[in-house]
């Protein structure tokens, strides 16, 4: 064979393994979905946190300010906690389904108190009417999070969706003149939209609320920075102090 046919052959697989160089055949799971410790769930949308994990967007009422108790006094200073979402289509469109999935089965399903439980010998509590309407949002906001009486509590609605809920249950009552969709959500074993999204709850954000509390480190000296000499000094010292202990 040729000097010139050898150089070509060379050449010719040369160019054919090259482009292979920038190719990772054996990984070994290096490149992988993963979330490391502390990292925003933005890139992990798709999964949901487990329970009972520090909320991303804190809390209105934490259990520190007000317990769960089911006391008539515990849930009436709630009663002046402002709702934070606005009572617009998707907010109802949601707190319909959490309402339908976890409140219908007593309070009915246009809030009448005709729920499927009072046959049952649950007491009816309707959710329209002139007394329900005077009950503040932050109230209905305590009577979800903490119950009383025959009502549980249903704390495992999640703060922004308990929100939805009140903003439905207003919308039953025709409040600002909004309406409400009511009835079933879906047939059963629908699922989909039908069900409730993943939590919004993470242990990768503070809690805004427990910031401003938390103590703020001793400030540093900062007027008199120190001289070289106060440097030199200081090292000798640690030096000898060193050579003491050995």
């Amino acid at each position: 064979m040729s000097v010139r046919h050898s150089a070509a052959r060379a050449l010719l697989l040369a160019a054919a393994v090259l482009p292979l160089g920038g190719c990772e055949w054996f990984t070994d799971f290096k490149r992988q979905p993963s979330v490391v410790t502390w990292e925003a769930l933005d890139s992990a949308g798709v999964r949901g946190s487990p329970q009972n994990s520090v909320p991303i967007n804190g809390t209105a009422v934490p259990a520190f300010a007000v317990s769960y108790g089911m006391m008539p006094a515990t849930i009436d200073s709630m009663s002046g906690i402002a709702n934070p979402v606005p009572a617009d289509s998707a907010s109802i469109a949601n707190g319909r389904k959490y309402y339908t999935i976890n409140c219908a089965v007593c309070h009915g399903m246009t809030g009448q108190g005709d729920g499927t439980a009072t046959r049952y010998g649950v007491f009816p509590f309707p959710l329209v009417g002139a007394r329900p309407q005077g009950l503040s949002d932050g109230y209905i906001f305590g009577m979800i999070r903490n119950g009383r009486g025959n009502m549980p509590s249903y704390n495992r609605i999640e703060e922004r969706d308990r929100w939805d809920v009140v903003n439905y249950v207003r919308a039953l009552q025709g409040a600002g003149g909004a309406t409400a969709a009511t009835g079933p959500l879906a047939a059963p074993g629908v699922t989909g939209q039908a069900l409730p999204g993943a939590t919004t709850l993470g242990p990768t954000r503070p809690v805004p609320h427990s910031a401003g509390a938390m103590p703020s480190a001793a400030p540093r000296d900062t007027a008199a920075p120190r001289s070289p000499a106060d440097t030199a000094s200081r090292t000798a010292g640690a030096t000898a102090r060193q050579g003491e202990r050995e």
